[in-house]
C-alpha cells in the first residue's frame, strides 16, 4: 500500500489546484506569446515604415533631381525652357510636372507653358513640401509637391498622388500606413485630411525621413495580435493547452495518491482496524510483570499487520492519531477491566501521546473514561511524550497536564536523550518517569561514551527523583548492568515481544494464578 504526504485540504482546495496546475502553463504561454506577437508586430510595423520611407525618399530624390536642373532656368522666358521642364518630366520616375517660380509667383509649367499662380511658402512643411488633396487639373487626385527654392529662383516638382497611395497600400497588407506632411496625411484610401492623424492601438510606429520633411506612421488595429497569435502560434497554443492537460492530470493523479492513505487510515478507523498490542515492562529487582506499553498496530485488511513507522507519521500529520489513540484506550480498558483482578495494584498501562494531543483538552475526558473503567487507584495511567512533534509549553498545555495530574495520570519522556527537547520537557512539564531510549541499552558492554550517557541518565533522574525505564533490553548482561545501576522498570525482548491482547490477557491471568 503506497503511503505518501498528505496534508488534509477541502475538495475545493483540491480542485482549485488541479485547476490552477492546468491553467499556469497556459496562461504563462499565452502571456509569451503575446508579448512575443506584441514585440513581433513592433518589429513588422517599424520595418514596414522604414520600407516606405525609403520608397518615398526615392520619390523625393527623383523630383529633387529635376529641381537641381531646372533651378537655373528661373527668370527666363518660358517659351526657350518649356522643353527643359517636359524633358525632366519624361526623365524622372514618379514626377507629375515641372513648374518655374520666380519671387514666389509660379510662370512657367512643363504642362501648361506659361502659367500664372501665386506660391505661398508657409504651406509647405518645412518650406520643401506640400500635400494637396487635388488641383484644378486633376482635382480629385492628391498631390505631394516639392519646392526648391535659391533667392528670387523657384522651382515646384509634383508627384503623382496615387504612386504615394501605391506604397501604402501595397508594401504591406498587413500594416496601417499613412504618410503625414506637416498638418496633413494620406493613407491608402487616397484621401488627403488635415485633422490629427489616428493612433494605431497596437505597434504604433513613427519613422520620420532623413533628408525630407515628412514622416510615415504604421500600426494596426484593435485585436490583431489575437489574429496574429492565432494564425502564427496555432500549433504552440495546441501544445500548451494540452501541457496544461498533462499538468492537470497530474496533480490529480498526485492527489489521489497522496490522499490515500488519509482515507485508508481514516476507513481503517471506521473499521476498528487499530488494534491494541502489549509489551509488558517488568520490574528491575524482581523481573515481575509492573505494567504494559500499549502499542498500536494496524491490522489491514488486505496488507495483514502493518508496521507502525509507515502509517503513524501520516496519522500525527493528519491528525487522525487522536481519535485512534482515543479508540485505543477504548478497545483496552473494554479489553482488561474484565480481567483487573489479575493485575497487581498500581499497574501501569502507558500509551504514547503527541503534538496533536495537547493542542486541547479532550485528552483529560479520554483519560477520565479509560480510568472509570478499573477500580480507583488500581491501574496507573501514563502518557508518554513523543518528539516526533515538538510539544509547545503554553496555556493549553500547562492546563492539559496540570488536569492530568489531578486525575492521577503520570507522564513519562519517551526515548530520553535523543529528542531535541527532552530537557526542555524536564523544565517545562510535571514529568514522572524518564524511559531511556534502546540506543544507549544497545551499547552496554561495547560503546564506553554511551555507557558515560546511559550513566548520566540514570544519575539525572535520581537527582530528580524521577523513575526510570529502559527500552530495549534483550540480553542478560544489559539488564544486570541496567539493575545495579538501579533502574526501577525494563522493558524489552529479552521479557517478551509486543503481545496481542489475547497473548497478553492469557500470560497475564496465568501469572496471576502462579506468581514469578
Amino acid at each position: 500500500m503506497p503511503l505518501t504526504l498528505k496534508l488534509t485540504r477541502r475538495w475545493t482546495d483540491r480542485y482549485a489546484l488541479i485547476v490552477l496546475s492546468g491553467l499556469l502553463p497556459i496562461v504563462l504561454g499565452v502571456f509569451i506569446i503575446t508579448w512575443q506577437a506584441q514585440r513581433s508586430l513592433e518589429l513588422l510595423a517599424t520595418e514596414t515604415a522604414t520600407e516606405a520611407v525609403r520608397q518615398f525618399d526615392l520619390m523625393l530624390d527623383n523630383a529633387s533631381l529635376a529641381a537641381d536642373v531646372v533651378l537655373p532656368l528661373s527668370g527666363q522666358d518660358c517659351a526657350q525652357v518649356e522643353l527643359a521642364l517636359r524633358d525632366q518630366v519624361t526623365r524622372r520616375p514618379f514626377v507629375r510636372s515641372v513648374n518655374l517660380v520666380w519671387d514666389n509667383q509660379i510662370y512657367c509649367t512643363s504642362l501648361f507653358g506659361s502659367f500664372k499662380e501665386e506660391v505661398i511658402p508657409d504651406n509647405y512643411a518645412g518650406g520643401a513640401l506640400w500635400l494637396l488633396p487635388g488641383n484644378p487639373v486633376t482635382p480629385d487626385e492628391p498631390l505631394l509637391v516639392y519646392r526648391e527654392q535659391e533667392d528670387h529662383k523657384g522651382v515646384l516638382v509634383s508627384i503623382y498622388g496615387f504612386h504615394l497611395v501605391n506604397v501604402l497600400g501595397l508594401i504591406n497588407q498587413k500594416t496601417q500606413l499613412l504618410i503625414q506632411v506637416g498638418n496633413r496625411w494620406i493613407d491608402r484610401y487616397g484621401q488627403v485630411r488635415d485633422t490629427p492623424p489616428p493612433t494605431f492601438a497596437v505597434a504604433n510606429v513613427i519613422v520620420p525621413s532623413t533628408q525630407f520633411p515628412y514622416q510615415v506612421v504604421a500600426g494596426f488595429k484593435d485585436g490583431v495580435i489575437v489574429r496574429h497569435v492565432l494564425d502564427e502560434y496555432s500549433g504552440f497554443i495546441g501544445l500548451l493547452v494540452f501541457l496544461g492537460l498533462i499538468s492537470a492530470a497530474t496533480v490529480q493523479r498526485l492527489q489521489k495518491r497522496s490522499s490515500a492513505p488519509t482515507q485508508e487510515l481514516q476507513r481503517g478507523l471506521d473499521a476498528a482496524e487499530f488494534i491494541p498490542y502489549f509489551q509488558p515492562v517488568v520490574r528491575g529487582d524482581t523481573q515481575q510483570w509492573a505494567g504494559a506499553e500499549v502499542l498500536m498496530r494496524w491490522q489491514h485488511p488486505k496488507e495483514g499487520l502493518v508496521r507502525p513507522d509507515l502509517f503513524i507519521p501520516f496519522a500525527e500529520h493528519s491528525g487522525l492519531i487522536v481519535p485512534m489513540t482515543r479508540s485505543l484506550m477504548q478497545q483496552t480498558s473494554a479489553l482488561l477491566a474484565p480481567h483487573v483482578n489479575s493485575m497487581s495494584p498500581g499497574f501501569h498501562l502507558a500509551f504514547n501521546i503527541t503534538a496533536r494531543h495537547c493542542q486541547d483538552l479532550e485528552l483529560i475526558e479520554d483519560c477520565r473514561q479509560f480510568l472509570n473503567a478499573f477500580p480507583e487507584g488500581h491501574i496507573n495511567l501514563v502518557l508518554e511524550l513523543t518528539e516526533r512533534e515538538l510539544i509547545i509549553p503554553d496555556k493549553t498545555t500547562h492546563t492539559l497536564f496540570a488536569a492530568l495530574h489531578e486525575l492521577g495520570v503520570m507522564i513519562a519522556i519517551d526515548d530520553f536523550g535523543t529528542g531535541h527537547s527532552s530537557l526542555s520537557y524536564l523544565h517545562d512539564f510535571n514529568v514522572d518517569y524518564l524511559k531511556i531510549d534502546q540506543s544507549f541499552v544497545a551499547m552496554i558492554g561495547a560503546d564506553a561514551l554511551s555507557i558515560h550517557i546511559l550513566d548520566s541518565i540514570i544519575e539525572l533522574s535520581a537527582k530528580l527523583d524521577l523513575d526510570v525505564v529502559a527500552e530495549g533490553v534483550e540480553t542478560e548482561e544489559q539488564s544486570r548492568y541496567l539493575v545495579s545501576k538501579g533502574v526501577d522498570f525494563l522493558q524489552g525482548y529479552l521479557f517478551a515481544r509486543p503481545l496481542t491482547a489475547e497473548d497478553f490477557i492469557k500470560s497475564l491471568v496465568a501469572k496471576h494464578a502462579k506468581p514469578d
